[in-house]
């Protein structure tokens, strides 16, 4: 059983800054081909935010993060990063950590991953 736990959440002013961690916390090794980070607020729908290829290190970022957001991974420690700067109130929502196993199509779509965490929380506040 794969379990990620998201860690690094919280509340910030604009302009602010966090970077949030995602470690795979069962102990278990599985072969993840992407990982990344989505959001969800309770008036959207689960949107990708970025995104990285595991063995590539390429990354995709929704125009909403791009300039601002970055993704990385740290593969001796099973962790995936996302430095946050920037930071708008419209960034607010819950952030979830996703892997998948399989190549994916489209990264930024929700359904390409099976394993997710349970999300953490970040607020911006104006």
């Amino acid at each position: 059983q794969v379990h990620l736990a998201e860690s690094g959440g919280g509340s910030v002013q604009t302009g602010g800054s966090l970077r949030l961690s995602c470690a795979e916390a069962s102990g278990n090794t599985y072969s993840r081909n992407f990982m990344a980070w989505f959001r969800q607020t309770s008036e959207k729908k689960r949107e990708g935010v970025a995104v990285i290829g595991t063995s590539s290190g390429t990354t995709w970022y929704a125009d909403s993060a791009e300039g601002r957001f970055t993704i990385s991974q740290d593969n001796a420690k099973n962790t995936l990063y996302l430095q946050m700067n920037s930071l708008k109130p419209e960034d607010t929502a819950m952030y979830y950590c996703a892997a998948s196993t399989s190549y994916v199509i489209q990264p930024l779509v929700a359904y390409e991953y099976q394993y997710w965490g349970q999300g953490i929380q970040v607020t911006v506040s104006s």
